[in-house]
């Protein structure tokens, strides 16, 4: 490929609306471009990284026993009904109705779809297991689409979906897809973490998100320091450290005037102790009515942990009003003491200690020296707690740390909860009529590339791996008008050719300062100066851009010495 006639379309300065990284990069290398909030185009450049990513990820999937398919983007409300996700999922399911009035949807997954077609293609155990995939478009209409294709409305995806006949078989059909994106993620030089997850609207049992590291990540993985235990922040589990409590040097309770204080720090000030010694009390709206979550100061109630204890789909924080009812005081004085007919459920680390602050269920009242279950009544201690460093790691005692990731797969144990709700069942050997056991597994194809930004730039721009960068070598005549130069060039590039490398010849009449920052932005992992040197002496400049060492070499070894490169970082 020459530039001269090759689209690439680079930009010096940053977009105004680009707030990552990768979003500046990918539009100023001329990977996108901006059609519509949350919609992108993808130009020749970004199309070559795509489709380097998706052949990986196409060779796992194969090499792990998935099959091919396509499904419709379009999808019939009917089959959204019969998961009743239709009313479920909210307004990032885009509904519409064709001409003749009937309601369809653009599809943001394809569980329903491919329930739907198992159901009317399989009949029997004989035909089991099945995994099916596509590399598709999906559509979501976020509501604040942002990050470029970090957090798009149109989106290309792989999603995968297995069918096995009971438990046993569904967890190895799930353990090879795992395997498969251990492959999927180190094949594109990804550094990255498989950390337990909670299920969200997709349902099932259990699931796993892999996370490429990176400090920009808008997600928390939470991971022990000497176990392999990783989780996302939402399912982390903290170790149940609990000291003895001495109850013998107990003080009075207290009550205290704390006029218009109502925040841990505004209390904790006030009263002159650590926040670590207030006990925060929050009223969740349940489908089975109000309860209590009580954490320490310092700590925040994670409410997935909570809708997971309660076994709830969802739960809310109770309005102002709500809480006036419930507790006789505004927000911000609320407290266990004497609340009536509430469920009081408290985290782990509220077990020890005898000296908490809690509020009076009173306006500018708190209380002082109070011991959970001694002065007031806990019907659950549990893990309600978002994770931080240092707590212990549930599996092994040693201590968690916290990181920044993005999010690039997921992959769900679903169960039969989509095969249920849509009659979809098979025949056993013994001729019973039995539900198919489902998983689910996804990676955000653009996504991941973004990630790989993220987590591989620097100041000059893209460090793309070599197994996704648009070239493996781009060759850079200084002076492209100089003949000799320039038939050192295209020798050099027919030799690249005929040794397989993807190679590109900046033959433009450009500025040799305009062409280097070019090839340092697009992120090409080699980059090869034909100078005045190649003529006098023989001698090129070779450039690694993962490095940035820079090595003089002769112009009958350059291109072998291109191939140790490559082949180095495909190691």
């Amino acid at each position: 490929m020459r530039y001269s006639q090759f689209l690439i379309t680079t930009l010096r300065d940053n977009p105004a609306e680009a707030e990552v990284m990768s979003h500046r990069l990918m539009v100023r290398s001329g990977m996108i471009r901006k059609l519509a909030a949350g919609i992108y185009s993808v130009l020749p450049l970004g199309q070559r990284v795509l489709h380097k990513t998706i052949s990986i990820i196409r060779e796992e999937m194969n090499r792990a026993g998935a099959l091919e398919i396509t499904l419709p983007i379009v999808q019939p409300a009917e089959l959204w009904l019969e998961s009743k996700r239709w009313n479920a999922y909210g307004k990032e399911l885009l509904r519409f109705k064709d001409r003749h009035d009937r309601n369809f949807c653009l599809g943001p997954t394809h569980e329903e779809v491919i329930t739907d077609l198992v159901r009317n293609t399989i009949s029997s155990y004989r035909q089991l297991p099945l995994n099916l995939y596509q590399i598709h478009t999906k559509f979501r209409d976020e509501i604040r689409p942002r990050f470029g294709v970090m957090r798009a409305r149109e989106f290309l995806m792989k999603d995968a979906y297995s069918f096995d006949r009971d438990e046993e078989n569904a967890e190895r059909s799930y353990q090879k897809m795992y395997q498969a994106y251990c492959a999927i993620f180190t094949r594109l030089g990804l550094t990255f973490r498989a950390v337990e997850a909670d299920t969200g609207p997709i349902g099932g049992s259990f699931s796993h998100e892999f996370m490429v590291l990176a400090e920009t990540g808008e997600d928390t993985i939470v991971s022990c320091t000497a176990c392999d235990y990783a989780a996302n922040l939402e399912k982390a589990e903290i170790g149940n450290e609990v000291f003895a409590r001495n109850t013998t040097s107990k003080k009075r309770m207290q009550r205290v005037h704390t006029p218009g204080k109502k925040t841990v720090e505004e209390v904790s000030r006030f009263l002159g102790v650590p926040p670590s010694t207030l006990i925060k009390t929050l009223i969740f709206e349940t489908p089975e009515g109000p309860i209590a979550a009580l954490v320490r100061g310092d700590h925040d109630v994670n409410e997935t942990k909570l809708k997971s204890i309660l076994k709830c789909a969802e739960i809310f924080l109770a309005d102002e009003d709500r809480i006036q009812e419930l507790t006789n005081a505004p927000r911000g004085f609320t407290g266990p003491l004497g609340l009536s007919g509430i469920r009081i459920i408290a985290d782990n680390a509220l077990r020890s200690g005898t000296d908490y602050v809690i509020g009076g269920n009173e306006q500018d009242v708190h209380i002082m020296h109070v011991c959970p279950d001694i002065d007031f009544h806990v019907d659950i201690f549990c893990d309600i707690r978002c994770a931080r460093d240092g707590d212990p790691c549930r599996r092994c005692g040693a201590r968690l740390k916290t990181s920044r990731g993005i999010e690039v797969g997921h992959i769900f144990k679903l169960g039969t909860k989509y095969s249920e709700a849509m009659h979809a069942t098979f025949l056993d050997e013994k001729g019973r009529e039995l539900p198919f056991v489902m998983g689910c597994y996804g990676i955000g194809v653009g996504r991941t590339v973004a990630a790989a930004i993220e987590q591989l730039h620097d100041e000059h721009g893209i460090i793309f791996p070599q197994s996704i960068a648009p070239f493996d070598l781009v060759i850079v005549p200084v002076n492209s008008k100089d003949a000799i130069q320039m038939r050192i060039a295209e020798d050099l590039y027919h030799e690249a050719q005929r040794a397989a490398i993807d190679v590109i010849l900046d033959d433009r009449d450009e500025r040799p300062g305009s062409k280097f920052a070019d090839a340092d932005l697009i992120g090409i992992p080699v980059r090869l100066t034909v100078g005045k040197y190649a003529v006098s002496d023989k001698s090129i400049d070779i450039k690694v851009r993962k490095t940035g060492a820079v090595h003089k070499v002769t112009v009958d070894n350059a291109i072998p010495f291109v191939i140790q490169q490559l082949n180095a970082e495909r190691l």
